[in-house]
């Protein structure tokens, strides 16, 4: 028996997102189906985190057992063969049998993409928020700065959430603007239920003139979901690299 780990990416569109649901389509459900079809194993697969429908991913990280006999260099090639085009093995190393995808973590991160244009471009509407009217970068630079170190994030987290702990650390929160996009970057130790999303969608308010920034640190000192901004659309999202 021996343990893999595996980077991918993938488009989460049309999936429900990354954990198995029953009678819905998931990315884990996805590869656990492959690795069936590849092993004859049933073999459970363990993700870095749970994204949800919707959201996207360039370096989920996952991790499972098998028995099989399968050469490391084949691995790759084999999964993908399998998979959906929406879904991507980039990396597959052996580790040890210690490792493990989730409890492993030090650093998440997640990028969020807004195509900041009067009108929508048709190519990004899969990958990106389109929100028409100018952003204040400055300010919302200004406001993300608020919530780096560690907070209890209660008013950045779906009411909906099951966590009791909502004591989180963020890191670094950057508001970038590249041309006619402007990318949120998040990271931190994990993120709860919509919480970047939450995130992007106060900010975006900040953006718009709609909040100052300075509220931000009353809305965290709050703890009250309903005080922060709406929920920013899933497909803007995407997480991006995890950390081990």
């Amino acid at each position: 028996m021996k343990r893999l780990r595996c980077v991918l990416a993938y488009d989460g569109t049309d999936f429900s997102g990354f954990q198995v649901q029953p009678d819905q389509v998931t990315v884990q459900g996805e590869i656990e189906a492959a690795l069936n079809r590849v092993t004859g194993e049933d073999i459970q697969v363990f993700g870095s985190g749970r994204t949800d429908a919707g959201v996207h991913a360039r370096g989920q990280v996952i991790h499972f057992d098998t028995s099989s006999n399968i050469p490391m260099d084949k691995w790759r090639f084999v999964l993908n063969n399998q998979l959906p085009d929406s879904i991507v093995i980039r990396t597959v190393e052996e580790v040890d049998a210690s490792f493990h995808a989730r409890f492993d973590v030090q650093v998440k991160e997640y990028r969020y993409c807004i195509d900041n244009t009067p009108v929508a471009d048709v190519f990004r509407h899969r990958y990106a928020d389109h929100v028409r009217f100018p952003l204040d970068v400055d300010a919302m630079q200004q406001a993300a700065h608020y919530l780096v170190g560690e907070h209890d994030f209660t008013s950045f987290c779906s009411a909906k959430t099951y966590v009791e702990d909502k004591v989180r650390t963020v890191y670094g929160v950057t508001v970038e603007k590249s041309g006619d996009e402007v990318w949120v970057t998040c990271r931190g130790n994990g993120f709860l239920y919509n919480m970047v999303r939450i995130i992007v969608g106060t900010l975006v308010e900040v953006g718009q003139g709609k909040r100052n920034p300075a509220e931000l640190r009353e809305i965290l000192a709050a703890c009250d979901r309903e005080k922060a901004g709406k929920t920013a659309p899933a497909k803007g999202l995407t997480m991006w690299e995890v950390v081990y």
